[in-house]
């Protein structure tokens, strides 16, 4: 027989820090506002925040624990009775709680039955602050007296405009090349997009203005000149790319004249001349702690183009999900992809009790790859291996050693979720994924993540001890042997290089790189795919995280370099240390104006600077259940970025951008309010 269910159950959490000397607590109190009482159930809670299984909890007893998902028990013969409370305090966490984000941001009760009650939950407050909890992107206003007089990010190389003309009431792009046709097709597609009523791109028949695109061959892949008079606006340009940027500087400049005509103009004459400084202007985005259907990736690869950046890094999977449809493995996505109460993968950072997730099709992923193409932007999937592979052996259980004992646990509290270098069959499968993979991304990059492998991976599988053994010898294996049940509790304190575990992952990246490469295609890696120095440099590019010093001495190492610190270009993390902020901070913080003033090359010799290839925000989604916490959390961020990677350093203003940061698109157009 199920349990009676109350009318109303209601879940608040509290996190009180340790001020005074006092000890933290986490705090769960799960109120019945109901008329019947509730026995022989469990709560089950996910959110960033990880409790720790092995320390003190009082008021209950953690029965299960993977990652940031929790299952607390109560005490024996337990009853909840009508309008009373159950308190649980957790004295032991993976890492103290600094912002709201940090706590419980699903909840339910499992019964003995196996239902499900969904909890009605709050945000987790904190004991000391009451502040008003921060959502929706930041406001930047627009200033009655800017210091431009047109409206354009990332700022050109050179901006020689003068006078004023009316505002046309749209334009009409003309061509006669192939390339010029294009790029006015996918204006006409991104205005319509991002500003669909506006009318932006139009026919003469409604009052259009003619926009003239010429070639000019002599202009590099990613340059224009915008220029005009009274009579005519003109772009010249050598590509699709080219002209694309010249319009979208174009309509900026007519969205910042027709919003606020007192403050920006439309020019009567004048000319913009324009490339960019960096090569690679990037943007990643974790879809694997939360899932983005298609219509929100194509949105965002609309605002890149709109920020004339250039790549998306597309991170496919991870120890939370497997996101992309493989026809040779559909378990993939049939295991990998869902989460929920009782599945393979249980709910965890907001994830409901019920089967909750989602997959890119096939023909979604080329859809999304043509629509980007068409805005400049190129795409780099990543699936991240060795590590970060839990829902991928869910799915595929013979990537792991089946005589492995023991437990490691990764940085994000998985275990044993790194697959084993060491087997045949971990090849057929990898190479297999990759094949269709690279079907899919004609850019022909592939990122293959590398990161945080812990430093006990492996230790408790013979076959992986034994190939220690015949590449590295007897004392090497042994010394990894003992790894075993070692945890990894911080991001990068533990550092694999020249262990057991980077001499096996080395082989592995060493092997798929090669095969990659046999393929056409470069590689690409988080920092750690550098240990060893086995990838062929000159087929491969690193992402480094940590900070500009080891970027540095990447680059002179001889490794192509993408920059993105976690300290300033990790878009999860918090604004400012406030509790009230949303988002991490386990590298720092950073507001937009720390971000755009960052010299991602600070203290680059000209050697290193050589090696240089751009730089990348990054989006890992863990905070971000809630999308108006994205939006605060990438806006305006994202455009900051854009202009490092874009205006050459001599022409950056924080005050020209924070008077136009306000102009830019939003994903989903959520403001603080």
């Amino acid at each position: 027989m199920s349990t009676p269910r109350p009318k109303a159950l209601r879940l608040e959490t509290l996190w009180n820090p340790p001020v005074d000397g006092k000890e933290f607590s986490y705090v769960l109190r799960l109120k019945n506002l109901g008329a019947e009482p509730l026995s022989n159930f469990s709560l089950c809670v996910s959110g960033p925040g990880r409790v720790d299984p092995a320390g003190r909890v009082e008021g209950a007893s953690v029965s299960q624990r993977l990652s940031n998902f929790t299952e607390f028990q109560p005490p024996a013969n337990f009853v909840l009775g009508a309008g009373e409370t159950w308190t649980i305090s957790v004295y032991a966490l993976s890492w103290q709680f600094r912002h709201w984000t940090d706590g419980a941001t699903s909840a339910y009760l499992a019964l003995s039955d196996g239902s499900t009650i969904v909890l009605s939950i709050e945000p987790t407050r904190s004991s000391v602050s009451n502040a008003p909890l921060k959502r929706g992107a930041e406001i930047y206003p627009v200033p009655a007296n800017a210091p431009v007089q047109v409206s354009i990010v990332p700022w050109p190389n050179r901006v020689a405009v003068a006078s004023r003309r009316p505002l046309p009431a749209g334009f009409a792009p003309q061509t006669q090349s192939t390339e010029g046709e294009a790029a006015a097709r996918s204006f006409a597609a991104l205005v319509n997009h991002l500003f669909a009523v506006e009318g932006i791109v139009r026919d003469e028949a409604e009052g259009a203005v003619r926009v003239t695109l010429k070639d000019a061959a002599s202009f590099g892949p990613e340059a224009y000149r915008l220029s005009f008079d009274e009579e005519t606006i003109a772009i010249e340009a050598s590509s699709r790319t080219g002209f694309l940027y010249g319009l979208v500087t174009l309509g900026q400049i007519w969205r910042g004249a027709r919003l606020h005509p007192g403050v920006f103009q439309f020019p009567g004459s004048g000319e913009i001349v324009d490339q960019p400084s960096m090569g690679w202007r990037g943007l990643h985005l974790d879809v694997a702690r939360q899932f983005y259907a298609a219509a929100e990736v194509k949105k965002l690869i609309a605002v890149l183009a709109w920020n004339k950046l250039n790549r998306f890094h597309w991170h496919l999977s991870d120890d939370e999900a497997w996101r992309v449809e493989i026809e040779a493995y559909p378990a993939l996505t049939e295991i990998g992809a869902w989460r929920g109460h009782g599945l393979a993968v249980p709910p965890l950072l907001g994830s409901s009790p019920a089967r909750t997730g989602g997959y890119y099709t096939k023909a979604a992923i080329r859809d999304i790859v043509a629509y980007a193409k068409g805005l400049g932007v190129e795409i780099v999937p990543e699936i991240d291996m060795p590590g970060h592979c839990y829902a991928m052996q869910k799915a595929i259980p013979e990537l792991r050693d089946p005589d492995e004992i023991g437990s490691y646990y990764s940085v994000q509290g998985f275990p044993d979720n790194c697959i084993n270098p060491a087997r045949e069959r971990t090849y057929e499968i990898v190479e297999t994924i990759l094949s269709e993979l690279i079907e899919l991304f004609p850019f022909k990059t592939i990122h293959l993540g590398a990161d945080e492998v812990p430093l006990g991976a492996w230790s408790g599988s013979p076959e992986a001890l034994s190939r220690l053994r015949a590449v590295a010898g007897d004392e090497v294996a042994d010394a990894h042997a003992k790894r075993l049940n070692v945890v990894t509790n911080t991001h990068g304190a533990d550092d694999i290089h020249g262990s057991g575990a980077a001499i096996l992952q080395a082989e592995f990246l060493n092997r798929v790189q090669r095969f990659l490469a046999s393929k056409g295609c470069v590689t690409g890696g988080w920092e750690e795919a550098a240990h060893g120095d086995v990838i062929d440099k000159a087929k491969s590019y690193l992402c480094s995280w940590r900070n500009v010093e080891v970027s540095a001495e990447l680059a002179e190492r001889g490794y192509d370099m993408v920059v993105c610190p976690g300290q300033v270009y990790y878009l999860d993390m918090a604004l400012r240390p406030n509790w009230d902020e949303p988002g991490a901070s386990w590298a720092g913080t950073s507001d937009a104006e720390k971000l755009y003033n960052f010299d991602p090359v600070g203290g680059w010799t000209a050697a290193q600077k050589q090696k240089l290839l751009g730089i990348q925000a990054c989006i890992w989604s863990e905070p971000m259940t809630d999308r108006a916490v994205f939006d605060r959390l990438v806006f305006p961020r994202l455009s900051a970025l854009a202009e490092t990677g874009w205006t050459k350093p001599s022409s950056k203003s924080w005050e020209r951008f924070k008077a136009l940061a306000g102009l830019m698109p939003l994903l989903y157009g959520l403001q603080e309010s």
